[in-house]
């Protein structure tokens, strides 16, 4: 059961709305299933079509006498005065009576202070039903007694309130939100992108876009020019005293109002962590990491990235262990949340073309599990959000596939971590955002890891070397032995293991040391695991012969287009075309 909070100026306007056809004739028998005061509230949608303009301005002076009162009272209009909650079922619960709806209206406007049970002096208000999913309650914000309602967090308490309805209405249980999600577009916005034909609305897309931005970006700068290539148009508000920027909001490409004017939405708007104070923030972080003195050569960021990972998940793994909550330690889980977000978007970007879907609807379902309250301390997750930029700097690098399935393996057990930590901390609608992002970033990996596995096994070596390398991990590994010889990506494990032995590593000891990295009782396929943490040991042979070819960091580079923009640009051009 959700309930929307929001605020305006018109209850006549309002009403006029709730008792019409709606925006697609979709309002049917508008009626009032519950009020302040039942016995005599006027009610449009009972009375003979030729008096149902006359009603309906009659029940909008009813509910504003309170508001007019005050007015007169004080000689200055009350502003916001109308008070808008529509509350809806989930989608496959069952249709609530009328009498039910009431109770539930009765419950939203007490918890949230608009009406408080047992209070005569209380606001007046109405819950009016013209569909069978959800109800409108319209309440004017002014008591009685004159005064005010005391209504601070109203739509957090009424979130609240829901979760007990749906416990004792037997409705699907939802998860608590805590006013960090990103709006939801409004249904004008949403009724606008369908007649368009899109399947997001032009908030949801700059969401998501603006998100990416962010991720592939590595100073302020960047990141408007990023936004700027896209087709996005950019508005700054510049401090009148200072002269700085203090803020700004974004245009989809074709995206206008009715005078053919660009539709602007704030940073703050789409996402709270698209402020640019929140966005400062995370960029700064990484400044230091970001400008080394000399360029040495650097090894294969998909490499680099899955280390980083590697590491992230001993940390957040060694932090489960402790058990008990630390708010140093959810300081830090959070910064690599927010960074593991960011190497979402960018793997999107730089994986093998197979998986790019998935993983965008990975980092866009992620979007959601990337921030809560905890304060992310950003400095702690530099390293990761400077391997997560690496790899759109390096596309192309990974040839075979191996590496990016290897690294997409590490960053299932990072998510996994990610989202029993957000559970551990009660945080419900990221844990279900992280878990939704699970089901994409597997589909990414599996597509990724299956055409390389497959190309591993063709290759397997004869029966005599499999017979030789399986001694090998008997001997390394005894505990795992017989599982990872009777896993169905053994012959791509042995493949693997004959590459090592030829740039002469001891297959026992590459075997030993791949083990020790974290146990695989809980690996589903052992070797698979295994083959990955190979596929990734550093080639100490060519890491050397790079060193000696290392350049100057003053040589110039050329980079005439940033490498998300040089990904994203047919999606946004085929967008334009169809506006």
């Amino acid at each position: 059961m959700v309930p929307d909070v929001s605020t305006g100026a018109r209850t006549r306007g309002l009403l006029s709305y709730l008792y019409g056809p709606g925006r697609r004739d979709e309002h049917e028998d508008a009626h009032i299933v519950g009020a302040f005061a039942m016995p005599g509230i006027p009610d449009p949608g009972r009375v003979p079509l030729d008096q149902h303009q006359a009603v309906l301005s009659e029940l909008a002076d009813y509910l504003d006498q309170p508001v007019q009162v005050r007015e007169q009272r004080t000689g200055e209009p009350v502003p916001q005065h109308v008070w808008h909650c529509p509350v809806r079922t989930a989608p496959g619960d069952r249709y609530l009576t009328d009498e039910e709806w009431a109770e539930v209206a009765r419950r939203v406007v007490h918890a949230a202070g608009i009406a408080p049970d047992g209070d005569d002096h209380g606001c007046r208000w109405i819950a009016v039903r013209h569909a069978e999913d959800h109800i409108h309650i319209v309440a004017t914000s002014v008591r009685e007694d004159g005064r005010r309602p005391r209504n601070h967090r109203d739509g957090e308490r009424a979130q609240k309130e829901c979760r007990e309805i749906e416990k004792q209405l037997g409705l699907r249980r939802l998860n608590s939100g805590d006013s960090t999600a990103a709006p939801m577009p409004t249904s004008a916005e949403q009724a606008k992108a369908q007649r368009a034909g899109h399947q997001q609305s032009a908030k949801e897309w700059l969401h998501d876009h603006a998100q990416a931005a962010a991720a592939a970006a590595r100073d302020e700068t960047e990141y408007f020019a990023v936004l700027t290539a896209l087709g996005i148009k950019v508005r700054y508000r510049i401090g009148p005293q200072t002269g700085d920027l203090i803020g700004y909001s974004l245009a989809a490409p074709g995206d206008t109002n009715g005078q053919d004017e660009p539709v602007y939405i704030g940073g703050s708007k789409l996402s709270p962590d698209l402020s640019i104070n929140r966005l400062r923030e995370r960029l700064a972080a990484q400044l230091s990491a970001d400008q080394p003195t000399t360029r040495t050569a650097k090894p294969n960021p998909w490499r680099h990235a899955d280390a980083v990972l590697r590491q992230v998940h001993t940390d957040l793994d060694g932090q489960e262990q402790a058990g008990g909550q630390n708010q140093d330690q959810d300081t830090v889980i959070q910064a690599h949340a927010a960074a593991f977000g960011e190497f979402l978007h960018n793997a999107a970007n730089a994986a093998p073309a197979e998986a790019r879907a998935e993983l965008r609807a990975a980092a866009a379902a992620f979007n959601r599990a990337n921030r809560s309250k905890i304060h992310a301390d950003h400095q702690q997750a530099a390293a990761l959000r400077t391997a997560a930029k690496e790899l759109l700097h390096g596309l192309g690098s990974d040839k075979d596939g191996a590496a990016a399935a290897a690294l997409l393996s590490t960053a299932l057990f990072v998510l996994i971590a990610i989202a029993r930590w957000h559970d551990a901390c009660g945080h419900q609608q990221q844990a279900a955002a992280a878990q939704q992002s699970l089901v994409h970033l597997r589909a990414a990996y599996r597509q990724t890891a299956e055409p390389v596995l497959a190309d591993l096994t063709r290759k397997a070596p004869t029966p005599q070397s499999t017979q030789r390398f399986a001694a090998d991990v008997r001997a390394a590994i005894p505990e795992h032995a017989e599982r990872i010889l009777a896993d169905p990506a053994w012959p791509a494990l042995a493949t693997t293991l004959a590459k090592t032995e030829s740039t002469g590593r001891r297959p026992r000891h590459v075997l030993a040391e791949a083990a020790a990295r974290r146990e695989l009782d809980t690996a589903d396929s052992p070797a698979e695991v295994l083959n990955w943490r190979l596929a990734i040991l550093p080639d100490k042979r060519r890491e050397a012969a790079l060193a000696r070819t290392s350049v100057p960091a003053d040589r110039p580079t050329t980079n005439p287009v940033h490498p998300a923009v040089r990904q994203e640009n047919t999606y946004v051009q085929n967008r334009r075309q169809s506006r």
